[in-house]
């Protein structure tokens, strides 16, 4: 029996969820420090987007404040991959995926102000809910690795930021153009800062311009071409015959598979209490639950998709 364009969607999203779960396993396993990594990662992706003929053409058609406002955008993406990559380096992927669950619980407090959308008690039960969670998950970590989970907290911040902020934006843009601009605006943040960042957060500073020995370079690749680009457009083609409320349902799995990878290919259980695991459930819940209690709404700026390690999608 042939399949049907909507279960083929459904098999595909998960697919790019599980591609996105691996992120936080290559970046434990790439040696570099955050910056080098996060730069060479974003570079890597620029220089292939920009191969492609229908992004320049974007480009030339974006107005110009249309231009700079994802750009500025672009700053916060790689604000975020900085700090997400740099709280698995401090602590581990679990701790890293962990507190990517925290974006959707920061997106319902911050989207009324950055976007101007109406405020709902749901949201803030939302907020509430995942207290108790991180506590746990504060208390099931190593005192070494704490300051990992307070990095990892304002990574989430930061998508939940850059996402409420594209809202607000004129959606004029082509996909691939907007994820170009973002991600090439933020390889050139990155480039501004990497001067200061050692006395900024001397965890995070390293070399851009020494080359990756050749196993962090093949797995810069795999992370750059088959942990976002892949799964971006698998899920753009998926978008087209699934609700944006499956697909949330769906890239809420994303830290169950990233942590599941982390206990099978990296051992991490063994770093960790049981509270912590038990944080992570109370957390994921919250999370899964948000999504049922309210009203599927239209699927927008998918864009989201390629530049978060969290992917709120759901409008």
């Amino acid at each position: 029996m042939p399949m049907t364009p909507t279960s083929k969607a459904f098999l595909q999203i998960h697919f790019c969820v599980v591609l996105w779960g691996f992120t936080a396993i290559l970046g434990k396993l790439i040696t570099l420090p955050a910056l080098p990594l996060v730069w060479t990662r974003m570079l890597i992706v620029v220089v292939a987007l920009a191969l492609l003929p229908k992004v320049w053409r974007g480009l030339r058609a974006m107005p110009a404040r249309l231009l700079w406002s994802y750009a500025g955008v672009g700053v916060l993406v790689a604000l975020h991959w900085l700090t997400f990559y740099g709280a698995i380096k401090l602590a581990n992927a679990s701790v890293g995926a962990t507190c990517m669950a925290l974006a959707t619980a920061f997106t319902a407090l911050v989207e009324p102000w950055l976007a101007g959308t109406r405020f709902s008690k749901r949201d803030l039960v939302l907020g509430i809910a995942v207290l108790p969670g991180v506590a746990l998950v504060v208390g099931g970590v190593p005192d070494d690795m704490r300051i990992g989970i307070a990095v990892g907290a304002l990574s989430a911040l930061f998508v939940a930021i850059f996402g409420s902020l594209n809202k607000r934006l004129v959606d004029h843009g082509d996909p691939l153009t907007v994820t170009a601009l973002e991600l090439g605006a933020g390889t050139m943040a990155l480039t501004a800062l990497a001067p200061l960042m050692p006395f900024v957060f001397p965890a995070f500073a390293g070399d851009l311009l020494v080359m990756p020995g050749t196993r962090d370079l093949v797995l810069l690749l795999v992370l750059s071409l088959a942990c976002t680009l892949l799964p971006f457009a698998l899920s753009l083609v998926a978008l087209r015959h699934t609700s944006a409320f499956s697909v949330q349902l769906a890239v809420n799995l994303e830290p169950v598979y990233a942590i599941a990878l982390a206990i099978v290919l990296l051992g991490e259980q063994q770093e960790l209490a049981p509270m912590f695991y038990l944080g992570v459930v109370i957390i994921l819940a919250a999370v899964f639950v948000h999504p049922l209690l309210g009203k599927p709404r239209r699927l927008e700026h998918v864009e989201v998709l390629a530049t978060a390690e969290a992917k709120n999608v759901v409008e």
